[in-house]
This record gives C-alpha cells, sequence and structure tokens, in this order.
C-alpha cells in the first residue's frame, strides 16, 4: 500500500512532535512515525524525566504549532540564571545572578516537564485532521528522487513525500542510511535527571552550581504536593554518576542536598531517576536530497544552557521559513537549511564545549579563571547583556 504526504516526520520524540504539530498547523498534510509509543505520564517505566527550558525564541516556534497556550498552563517561569562557582569544600566561592529584565519585558524562558510536554504535543496532534502520528511504526529505508522521496515503513506501507525530516535521535538511521558522517566528542562525564522538593523555594531562579566533575543544575518547576520543586540535571565522572545513581534515596537525598551548596535547604527526591551519557556530536551537513536532519540527529550538546532542545526548535522554525521561499524538499531548500543552521550550531557547540570542559577540569588554575570569569562577565554590563542576548539566541 502506498499514499502520498508533503511531509514525512521519522521520529516520535519532543522535536519530532513538535514538527509534526509546527507543519501541521501551517497547512502541510504530514506523516509522523516513531516506533515507540511516546510515554506521557510521569510515573510510568521510561518516562522523560528531564525538563525543558523554552526559551524566548522557542516560545513563538510553539506559537506556530498551536501549543503554546496549553503548555503555558503548565510552565513554570524563569526570570533569574544565577551561576555559582563551588570550591571542594562544597561552599560558595562567587555567585551572579543574571536577571532577564536587564534585556527583556519577559523571563528568560519557561520550564516544563518533559514527558508532559509530549502529553500537550500528542493532544494537539489529535486535533489536527492533516496529521496522521503512527506510533509502533519505524522508517525502514528511503529512496530520494528529484521528483520526491519514498519512504518504506515497518508495517509494510510505502509513503511519497516532498520531504522527509530525520527526527530520530543521536543515533539516526536515516543519517546513516544517508552516509552523513558526525564528529562526535565523549566527556567520560553521564548526566542523571530527576525532581526534587525543597524547603526554601526557588523565585522562578534557575541555578547552576559549577565544581569539578560538571555542573549541578536546578530548574524551577510548579510546587509538588505542595512543596517547592525543581527539575535536577547532575552532571559527573561516569564511574561517579554511576555510584550516585545506585545509591539509596536517603544517601542520594544527603549526596544532593551537598551538591547543591545546601542553597534551598535539603533536598528530597520527587521522582524516578535517569542517567545518560554526555557528548556533543554534529553531523557533517544537515541535510541530503530530500532529506533534513534536526533536533540530535543533526547535533547533540551537553545539558548546559537550556541550549539542546531549543536548538532544535530554531531547526524546525528555519525549516519552515524556508518552505515558503523554495519549493518543499527541493535541493536550494535544504542546502539553505544546511548553510544556515550548521553555521548556528557549530558556534554554539563550541561554546558549550568550553564550558564543559571549563566545569569539568580539575585543574587550579582553571578553577580560579571560572571563577574570575563569573565575575567579569556579569559585573560589566555591557558584557552582560550582549551574552544574554547570544544565550537566548537573539543575537
Amino acid at each position: 500500500m502506498s499514499e502520498n504526504t508533503k511531509i514525512l516526520i521519522s521520529g516520535g520524540g519532543v522535536a519530532g512532535l513538535t514538527a509534526a504539530c509546527l507543519f501541521g498547523s501551517n497547512g502541510f498534510d504530514v506523516v509522523c512515525v516513531d516506533p515507540a509509543p511516546p510515554i506521557t505520564d510521569r510515573d510510568t517505566d521510561g518516562a522523560d524525566l528531564r525538563s525543558t527550558a523554552f526559551l524566548q525564541p522557542s516560545v513563538h516556534v510553539l506559537e506556530r504549532a498551536g501549543v503554546w497556550h496549553q503548555l503555558s498552563n503548565h510552565a513554570t517561569a524563569l526570570q533569574t540564571m544565577q551561576i555559582v562557582d563551588a570550591g571542594e569544600d562544597g561552599q560558595p566561592r562567587i555567585a551572579r545572578a543574571f536577571d532577564a529584565s536587564d534585556i527583556s519585558e519577559l523571563p528568560f524562558g519557561w520550564n516544563l516537564p518533559n514527558w508532559l510536554i509530549r502529553r500537550e504535543l500528542v493532544k494537539r496532534i489529535e486535533a489536527l485532521t492533516n496529521v496522521d502520528f503512527r506510533p509502533g511504526v519505524a522508517t525502514q529505508r528511503m529512496l530520494a528522487r528529484s521528483s520526491g522521496a519514498k519512504v518504506w515503513l515497518s508495517n509494510g506501507e510505502q509513503i511519497q513525500a516532498d520531504l522527509v525530516i530525520a527526527a530520530d535521535g543521536r543515533g539516526s538511521p536515516l543519517r546513516q542510511a544517508a552516509g552523513i558522517e558526525v564528529k562526535t566528542k565523549r566527556y567520560g562525564q553521564k548526566a542523571m535527571a530527576f525532581a526534587v522538593t525543597h524547603p526554601i523555594p526557588h523565585d522562578h531562579v534557575s541555578t547552576e552550581i559549577h565544581r569539578t566533575g560538571g555542573p549541578f543544575t536546578l530548574v524551577p518547576l510548579p510546587d509538588y504536593e505542595g512543596v517547592p520543586s525543581s527539575a535536577v540535571v547532575w552532571m559527573e565522572d561516569g564511574p561517579k554518576a554511576q555510584d550516585l545513581f545506585a545509591l539509596d534515596d536517603a544517601a542520594l537525598n544527603a549526596a544532593m542536598s551537598e551538591r547543591s551548596c545546601h542553597m534551598f535547604g535539603p533536598l528530597t527526591l520527587a521522582s524516578k531517576r535517569s542517567i545518560w551519557p554526555i557528548i556533543s556530536q554534529v553531523a557533517s551537513r544537515f541535510s541530503d536530497r530530500r532529506l533534513a536532519l534536526v533536533a540530535e540527529a543533526a547535533h547533540v550538546v551537553p545539558p548546559i544552557g537550556a541550549q539542546g532542545l531549543n536548538m532544535s526548535l530554531a531547526d524546525l522554525q528555519s525549516l519552515l521559513e524556508l518552505s515558503g521561499k523554495h519549493p518543499l524538499g527541493s535541493d536550494d531548500m535544504l542546502d539553505a537549511y544546511d548553510k544556515e543552521r550548521r553555521r548556528n550550531v557549530a558556534l554554539r557547540v563550541a561554546g558549550i564545549d568550553l564550558l564543559n570542559r571549563t566545569s569539568q577540569s580539575e585543574a587550579d588554575w582553571v578553577r580560579e579563571l571560572r571563577s574570575w570569569g563569573i565575575g567579569v562577565i556579569h559585573d560589566a554590563k555591557p558584557v552582560r547583556t550582549t551574552l544574554m542576548n547570544m544565550g537566548l539566541g537573539l543575537r
């Protein structure tokens, strides 16, 4: 059985589902497939316990996707970004707060748990008659021609599409099939993600605490069972992260309270835990004939500065804008996409790589430079506001 659509999206993670909503809301016929149904409940095994801070430019993408009005009901505003350099004694050596009011009347962004984002995206897709989401179905192979792409699915169906979007993850089968190489850096780190409660309110402040091994980040969430709550991403050298992940709840509570410099009082685990290896990875090109790579199929970065998924939404915004300037899926459209996004991503990946290596370093002079740099960046207002705009993607 063969059918036609304008866009086929391979991948039903947050980026793939957002792509389906975005292009569907803008009048394109879309088929989205993923081998696994999305998990949309917090306490289900396999739930994505990470959170995403949608920065200001990403909110415009979500508005065009017709989903922000629902997501905003569950979002926690991020008014301030606090950067802390901690000594090996677990005490803050320097702390600086970067307030969004320096550059905007709006917060830096809004934070939501990933499982909830998936839930609202699926609801939006169900309301779009021109979007067909098929969980439990995978792409098997693709044949690209000047007239369009032919894609074979695991259920025996064939799809003819003008454009195929690979949102199928860092190991992207479509990218591999196209022969697109990647450059990968491994840091020897792993990251843990979970939610916590704490007695001291976060007051809409996202706090990133740097110490040897990697940053410990608390991002505000809505209160959980009447108690202030935050999402935690804790990066550490691999073996240590694995040991921490294996601790019982009481021991982990003590360890993470110490690692947070007790800035919010005792932290209490309030969700299941997840763990994954930290890499940075960039594809040698972001497109091929009839194929666009987005999100982790194109780029992977350590979870620092809320850049990862926001870069992915910038990919989708670029594709949508270019679809209005060139024939959908044409070489001209995809060459322009590759040129625009790969240059921007390379700069951001380089910056995040430097920040992570600086945070991870055990060298005393690097620690001193890190502490000094936080103060200089904050205290020189032109530098501070320029870097804040760059972090938001406004420059």
